[in-house]
């Protein structure tokens, strides 16, 4: 049986706007669980508290109610047993690769051979070797994000925490960067939780698919994703894929979710007439 390794119990979390003296319920009783060596991802609408939850999962915010616990201690703050990939890469400019990549064992003072060694290690593993002395301007988006991946990875985290890694990447580096993230994931053997807009990346990277409703974000539905390992990106093409992704799409879709869609689109639209109106007094004016 597997082992737990993160978990979410009656999760709950609030912000407060001191300015308003407003709150906004942005979870409400979030219950999870994700096994050890698992690929989790999240997926819902946007607003429904994903980048919320795994911020709390990191330690970087505190829950209104609730807890998060990893191998059975609740996570009370930021700490080494988990790695977070921002949405952006966040290298420091005037460091070169090996030099970022180095940055979070040196906050552990592991700047010596031991922790040189196991930067190269994973600098090789995320495909950057011969590119160490290079700096973040000198690399790609992808290249970037490579670098990210390693610096998280080389602390040796129980879990990584991955936040919409690939959203700035295009197409075609996005698809090469899911594969390449199977690989490392398949050769690292760690824990991962991924959030995502993505549906079909969701799918095609994950064990688990969870589903967040709308704000407040709570757990819709849990989809196991029964395709075999490993997986080429071929297998977005299959018939079996795609049943998931319409189902997955159909979930997203909260009905919630749908009239707050309707409400923004109305509102642009109400815009929209207001300039065209305000455009055709004026060219009626300089006429």
């Amino acid at each position: 049986m597997a082992q737990t390794k993160l978990q979410a119990i009656g999760l709950r979390h609030e912000y407060y706007q001191p300015r308003t003296g407003g709150r906004l319920l942005a979870l409400d009783n979030i219950n999870l669980q994700v096994d050890e060596g698992e690929f989790v991802s999240i997926v819902g609408p946007s607003g429904c508290g994903k980048t919320t939850f795994i911020n709390l999962c990191d330690g970087l915010l505190k829950p209104t109610a609730g807890r998060i616990m990893i191998d059975d201690k609740p996570v009370t703050g930021p700490g080494t047993d988990r790695g977070m990939v921002f949405q952006d890469s966040c290298l420091m400019p005037w460091r070169t690769v090996f030099k970022n990549v180095m940055f979070g064992l040196e906050c552990q003072g592991l700047d010596n051979g031991e922790g040189q060694e196991r930067a190269t290690t994973f600098i090789k593993l995320v495909g950057l070797q011969g590119f160490e002395d290079h700096f973040p301007h000198e690399l790609s988006g992808g290249m970037q994000q490579r670098c990210n991946l390693a610096r998280a990875l080389t602390v040796d985290p129980k879990i990584l925490i991955m936040d919409e890694p690939f959203a700035a990447l295009d197409a075609q580096t996005r698809e090469i960067m899911q594969s390449e993230l199977l690989r490392i994931w398949r050769e690292s053997g760690k824990t991962v939780l991924f959030i995502t807009h993505q549906i079909n990346e969701a799918i095609y990277l994950a064990d688990r698919v969870i589903i967040f409703g709308a704000r407040p974000g709570k757990v819709k539905e849990t989809i196991k994703i029964d395709i075999p390992r490993p997986r080429d990106l071929s297998v977005k093409r299959d018939p079996a894929f795609l049943k998931y992704e319409d189902r997955v799409w159909n979930l997203k879709r909260d009905p919630a979710f749908l009239k707050y869609e309707d409400r923004v689109w109305n509102l642009i639209e109400e815009e929209v007439k207001k300039t065209m109106i305000q455009d055709q007094v004026v060219q009626n004016i300089n006429r």
